[in-house]
């Protein structure tokens, strides 16, 4: 459910990071805009206040993409669509550079909760709401903005950041796949409690996120289960990854791009068994890092003699 580059419009890049805008935003936009109309005496403020939330979103991506590329992650890529902003992020396999890459994005809201609070302040000291209506209530919808998006992000529900974060502080204690499965577990009670709320308030919004969450939650919980079987699986000799030196499981926990198929690259000599698809490079399930087959391979140990 999460949107791809696919329908999506390039907007610009910075620090190496493209920014895409998927098409549904603008459906949104429109129904948004209009539905705080009586807000403004004027359409533009409204047009504004959307974009300052896209700016606020923007804001909080580049801060987990940012903070992903600090520890040594790989982050290329954000898509703004109407349930907020995807940053997609790929940290190293470690709790702490998890937790940071996660924890960056709230930590832009923190900052500029401050801000936001001084501006409306002197606004108000300074008699905004009286002479400059417009203005000050687009001070006030911003400030709003940010404090709701920080505290629905820390809500300790799988995929939102809060959830996330528990997931890597877990981490530390039990390991990644127990930790997802935990966080999973707790995010269905989290989507259940939105749903609820969601009927009844009869927010449209508030069931489609719940729609959301419930959809990632049940796709945490199969990773979790793969995770844990590859850590059950015994370890093929005579392979490591070429980055991290793990060797890899021995099982059919990789899948056929061509026919969807699983199987083992390393017991068929990188060929899909079902399809005959010819695969020239293997994921590492421990760290994910791409790299040649051949490259995988380990010399034997050299026999000595004392």
């Amino acid at each position: 459910m999460l949107p791809t580059r696919k329908g999506s419009l390039r907007l610009f890049r910075f620090a190496g990071i493209d920014v895409f805008l998927h098409w549904s935003w603008f459906i949104v936009a429109v129904i948004m805009i209009n539905y705080r109309r009586e807000a403004y005496s004027s359409l533009l403020w409204n047009v504004l206040e959307y974009l300052s939330l896209f700016v606020i979103v923007l804001l909080h991506e580049f801060g987990h993409s940012l903070a992903c590329r600090q520890v040594g992650g790989k982050a290329d890529q954000i898509i703004l669509w109407p349930l907020g902003g995807v940053a997609y992020v790929g940290p190293p396999p470690r709790p702490g550079a998890t937790l940071w890459s996660i924890a960056a994005g709230p930590l832009v809201n923190v900052l500029l909760f401050p801000l936001l609070s001084i501006l409306l302040w002197f606004g108000e000291s300074r008699g905004l709401a009286a002479g400059m209506p417009n203005v000050h209530n687009l001070l006030q919808a911003a400030w709003l903005i940010n404090g709701l998006l920080l505290l629905f992000n820390l809500l300790p529900v799988y995929p939102l950041d809060g959830g996330q974060i528990l997931r890597s502080l877990l981490w530390f204690v039990i390991g990644p796949a127990r930790s997802l499965m935990v966080t999973a577990m707790i995010g269905f009670v989290g989507v259940a409690v939105l749903f609820v709320l969601g009927l009844w308030a009869n927010d449209v919004w508030l069931l489609v996120v719940s729609v959301f969450i419930l959809v990632h939650c049940w796709g945490g919980l199969l990773q979790a289960r793969a995770m844990a079987r590859i850590a059950r699986a015994t370890r093929r000799a005579g392979f490591a990854c070429p980055a991290c030196r793990a060797a890899p499981p021995a099982g059919d926990f990789w899948f056929c791009g061509k026919c969807r198929r699983s199987f083992d690259p390393f017991a068929t000599e990188a060929v899909c068994p079902h399809c005959g698809e010819q695969f020239g490079v293997a994921c590492c399930l421990d760290c994910g890092s791409l790299r040649p087959i051949g490259d995988w391979i380990t010399p034997p140990p050299i026999p000595t003699l004392l």
